[in-house]
């Protein structure tokens, strides 16, 4: 359970001996559940619904409402209890509920809002799977955020984590790409710039698509990378692979970002052959026309090829060694996810539906989570066309923006610290942006509305943090004195019950694997934190000053918490 769960500790209990008596076949978990926060205090501190008994006991969902009500206040422990309609909702000892959570959340700093729900269970998550000899853009920020916040709440939730990266560092796309550098670009040294190598891609697609009769030159490079039999050819793809995977550990570390296994393509494709013949030989798979598929048709999952007709291995190939080598490097791993884009949800289900028929014991441990692309005004981003925005120039016009939105507050800052929060905010304004969204949402991404340092933004939440940790930083020569909890102001009533809800959001998002729960409750409380300034004073408000302080601190903890499972920094300045 999440932390701070006292009270709802107490409701899930005394609604299980109710609705135990009356027959009704119910667990603590599944009560837990239903149990939600009421929009206005007005309407208590947790709400029940009765829709779900009203078939179960044949009665109006209301009048249900009404009878557990008589029942429940037969309990000590709850100060009052309501309905309203089919809903019955709780209204507890408010002075206890913001001396316990304030307590709790003090105390426990870092910690606040973790559970043990994954019982240490190992779990891999795979993510960013960005690939050599092509672009890192804005599109790919968003695989690579959702993956490394999954991974911070499923370690926040006691589960043992694994972070992996499955690059791309073979296959057609790096043939396309060497063929072009060799035939039109031979002359330019090679460079460690981002820019370059994704033009010598573009160049190398727009080539072929005016003169598709250049294919076999590409299928050739493609055959003799698979092999490896010409060295001047192997020292190309090696050298141009190092300039790739540099430039990629860069980006992943100013995204927070860290992998603990790297999987590469060059090194599987042996043995995924060996796979696909094996499956072949057994009957499962089989030849057409030259090629080796899998014919799923009959799942409603068409054709999967595995092996091309000149005899070269496709991601499926490799796919299939992928899941033996994780499986078999990490024998006590329990589940491995994959976060991939929408658009690989048929290629993941052909996976998963072949390593069932060909029994393997991994089948029902793989899952995957998948996002929506990410989309210019004008249509969707492809490293193909080069209709994208490359990471490093998007960065580039964030980082400037940022220096000045700084250098207006802060105009004698030193350089250095200038550009240490001018990344941060960048970043912050990056992710929170591609967090925000539904997983399952395709983004029109909109550069005036990531540059936004108001409203609904990384760079507002970093704000807030700055606006608590100033108040703390002037309230630290002030004489503590006794926290008075009596006589809750709405402001502070509502703040105190939005934090205590930030357990079950995170709970949420572990349960759903989507991390804009966290996003979108992060921006609520930091909303509800900046009416709570406005309109409640700290420094200078007698006796509610020590009290005060500790809600400011309460707050700035919970939101650094959310921040740290977004992948985001806090600033003590901005």
């Amino acid at each position: 359970m999440p932390e701070n769960s006292d009270k709802k500790e107490l409701i899930v209990d005394i609604l299980l001996k109710i609705l135990k008596k009356k027959k009704i076949k119910i667990t603590s978990e599944e009560i837990l559940k239903k149990i939600a926060i009421p929009p206005t205090a007005e309407l208590g501190d947790f709400a029940f619904p009765c829709f779900f008994l009203g078939p179960l006991l044949k009665e109006e969902p209301a009048d249900i409402a009404e009878e557990l009500r008589e029942d429940i206040m037969k309990f000590k422990g709850i100060k009052d209890v309501q309905t309203q309609g089919p809903y019955i909702n709780f209204f507890v000892d408010r002075k206890k509920l913001t001396e316990d959570i304030i307590s709790e959340i003090i105390s426990k700093k870092e910690k606040f809002g973790s559970s043990n729900l994954g019982k240490g269970k190992k779990i891999m998550v795979e993510f960013s799977q960005a690939n050599t000899h092509k672009a890192f853009h804005v599109g790919h920020i968003r695989g690579t955020s959702i993956g490394e916040s999954l991974a911070r709440i499923f370690e926040f939730c006691g589960n043992k984590v694994i972070r992996a990266n499955y690059q791309g560092d073979s296959g057609m796309h790096v043939a396309k790409w060497i063929w072009c550098y060799k035939k039109y670009h031979s002359k330019e040294k090679l460079k460690e710039d981002e820019s370059w190598v994704a033009s010598i891609y573009v160049d190398a697609v727009q080539r072929l698509e005016k003169n598709k009769n250049l294919q076999a030159e590409v299928d050739m490079v493609n055959q003799k990378l698979e092999t490896g039999e010409d060295k001047e050819l192997m020292e190309l793809w090696k050298n141009t692979r190092a300039i790739s995977l540099k430039s990629l550990e860069k980006i992943y570390s100013q995204l927070n970002t860290h992998f603990d296994t790297y999987y590469f393509e060059k090194d599987i494709e042996k043995r995924g052959k060996e796979i696909v013949d094996f499956i072949l030989k057994k009957g499962i798979a089989k030849k057409s026309e030259g090629a080796v598929i899998m014919d799923l048709q009959k799942y409603n999952l068409g054709v999967w090829v595995l092996i091309r007709k000149d005899g070269t291995a496709l991601y499926s190939t490799k796919d299939l060694a992928l899941v033996e080598k994780k499986f078999s490097q990490y024998p006590d791993l329990e589940e491995a996810i994959y976060v991939i884009a929408n658009e690989q949800n048929l290629h993941f289900n052909q996976l998963a539906k072949t390593l069932e028929l060909i029994k393997s014991k991994s089948a029902d441990k793989i899952k995957h989570v998948s996002f929506g692309v990410v989309r210019l005004p004008e249509g969707k981003m492809s490293s193909r066309t080069g209709q994208n925005i490359l990471y490093s120039d998007f960065l580039e016009k964030i980082v400037s923006h940022a220096k000045k939105e700084i250098k207006k507050r802060y105009p004698k800052i030193k350089a250095d610290k200038l550009n240490e929060r001018a990344l941060k905010i960048s970043i912050a304004s990056i992710k929170y942006s591609m967090l925000k969204q539904g997983e399952q949402k395709d983004i029109i991404f909109d550069i005036k509305e990531a540059l936004n340092f108001e409203g609904n933004s990384g760079p507002y939440i970093q704000y807030s943090y700055a606006r608590a940790s100033s108040i703390l930083k002037k309230a630290k020569n002030k004489t503590e004195g006794d926290v008075d909890f009596e006589q809750l102001e709405d402001k502070e009533t509502e703040l105190i019950k939005k934090m205590s809800e930030f357990g079950d959001v995170v709970q949420r998002a572990y349960e759903t694997l989507n991390p804009s729960d966290i996003a979108n409750y992060t921006y609520q409380l930091a909303q509800i934190f900046n009416e709570f300034y406005h309109s409640c004073p700290v420094i200078g408000s007698e006796e509610k000053e020590s009290f005060r302080i500790s809600l400011v601190e309460s707050f700035r903890q919970i939101l650094k918490n959310s921040l740290y499972l977004l992948g985001i920094d806090v600033l003590e300045e901005m």
